[in-house]
């Protein structure tokens, strides 16, 4: 029987699965259930907070001090809670400032997957990039890391914005796990990433070899994100998300874009979805700046209520200055809201040229922004145009059973391969 035939019993790994934390989350929680959907037995190992699995898929927690348990701030455990090695490492790497959940995972990780290494036929790890998972499938299963986009750019991005040497070296300290996780994806088998843009970038930034890297977009589920039927948009409403304020995401573009536009649109609102620290740059710029009556800061949402935000307005801004995929943007053409987006990373191949899709401006540039947003404004037959055609790219481009499908293909060629050289093939899974 040809590999290609077979059902495979694959471990997915996640340092932290909560499909609410970013993009790494809605992944693990929507790619697994695509495997699990096309027959396969998937076994996720995740640190906390838990993902939201698929009832056909199995959770091992890997358990951690979860010192982010509060959100942005360090929640420092209690001598009690420390109980092995890598409890030990995680806490004093925590009290110097340096962010180590993905090293910890993997050391943690060992006596969870070890034992049960002969149940799975491959190792699937979704961007912790730690040397152990390397070592643990090293001559005995293979292994696919996916990188979503390289850490790098995150760190260059926050170190350009930070002011001060002391701010300088926190943020050094803080990406300090970078050089591991560089090195974790030199030595990687097989690496997944997201676009076109992340493959070129991984290569450049992280040193990966091009010829190990796949492109496999990713999905967004149509049964959630979708147009509401009768839903009233108001006239003056703009969308957007930010799971956190970082500078990557270039909310602040957005808020000097929303000072350019009052005067014009008195009844303009702007609702952010996810949560900025408060003491953020965004909400002093809003404070200051008397837009407080404009700005929502809505919070944690589920995605019935985003949707419904997002059938409920006129615009969806996504102000990145990167982004290795795009998930707000697919989810705001799946609901079928007109779209202002940048030219960050890989945006422009997620949402098509300027004016297909959604209006591409420059980053880091709020009178572009400002004037695309003024144009969508404006000009409803463009707004049902651009809401038209970015429903049918999501339809024919991003979903979550074609990016099983792809992936479950580059599962087979690495099986092949590895498990080919060997006199007696078996797959677990069979």
């Amino acid at each position: 029987m040809a590999v290609e035939d077979k059902k495979l019993k694959i471990a997915f790994c996640i340092y932290r699965g909560n499909p609410y934390s970013g993009g790494q989350g809605v992944y693990t929680k929507y790619m697994t259930a695509a495997l699990a959907a096309r027959g396969h037995e998937v076994t996720i190992f995740s640190g906390p907070p838990y993902p939201d699995l698929d009832d056909r898929c199995e959770l091992v927690e890997v358990q951690s001090l979860d010192v982010y348990r509060g959100g942005d701030s360090i929640k420092i455990p209690h001598l009690s809670e420390i109980h092995s090695l890598a409890d030990l490492y995680e806490f004093a790497l925590t009290l110097t400032g340096s962010f180590c959940e993905p090293k910890a995972f993997g050391l943690r990780l060992k006596k969870y997957l070890v034992p049960r290494l002969d149940e799975f036929d491959i190792i699937h790890d979704n961007q912790s990039l730690n040397s152990t998972l390397t070592k643990i499938g090293k001559g005995r299963k293979p292994v696919v890391t996916a990188i979503h986009h390289p850490i790098t750019v995150d760190r260059q991005l926050d170190l350009e914005s930070a002011k001060g040497l002391v701010r300088r070296f926190g943020v050094w300290r803080w990406y300090g796990f970078v050089r591991s996780q560089v090195r974790a994806a030199r030595s990687a088998q097989q690496i997944i990433t997201v676009s076109e843009t992340s493959k070129q970038d991984v290569a450049s930034e992280m040193g990966a070899k091009l010829e190990n890297i796949e492109v496999v977009h990713v999905g967004v589920d149509t049964k959630i994100f979708h147009p509401i039927e009768g839903a009233v948009r108001h006239k003056f409403r703009i969308v957007s998300t930010s799971s956190a304020d970082v500078v990557l995401k270039g909310l602040i573009y957005l808020a000097q874009a929303a000072l350019i536009l009052k005067d014009d649109f008195p009844e303009l609102e702007v609702k952010v979805l996810g949560t900025p620290r408060g003491d953020s740059q965004v909400h002093r710029f809003v404070a200051e700046n008397g837009l407080d009556q404009i700005f929502d800061f809505v919070g944690r949402v589920t995605q019935e209520e985003m949707v419904k935000l997002y059938s409920e307005s006129t615009v969806a801004v996504v102000p990145s200055i990167y982004e290795g995929f795009s998930f707000p943007s697919i989810e705001a053409m799946a609901c079928g809201v007109p779209l202002v987006a940048t030219y960050g990373g890989a945006i422009p191949e997620v949402v098509g040229v300027d004016g297909s899709c959604g209006l591409l401006v420059p980053t880091r540039d709020a009178n572009a922004l400002a004037g695309a947003i003024k144009r969508l404004f404006e000009d409803e037959d463009l707004r049902n145009r651009l809401s038209a055609n970015g429903l049918e790219r999501v339809f024919e481009r991003y979903t979550w059973d074609r990016c099983a499908e792809r992936v479950e293909q580059i599962y087979n060629r690495i099986l092949s391969d590895f498990y080919g050289r060997q006199s007696d093939f078996e797959v677990v899974g069979d």
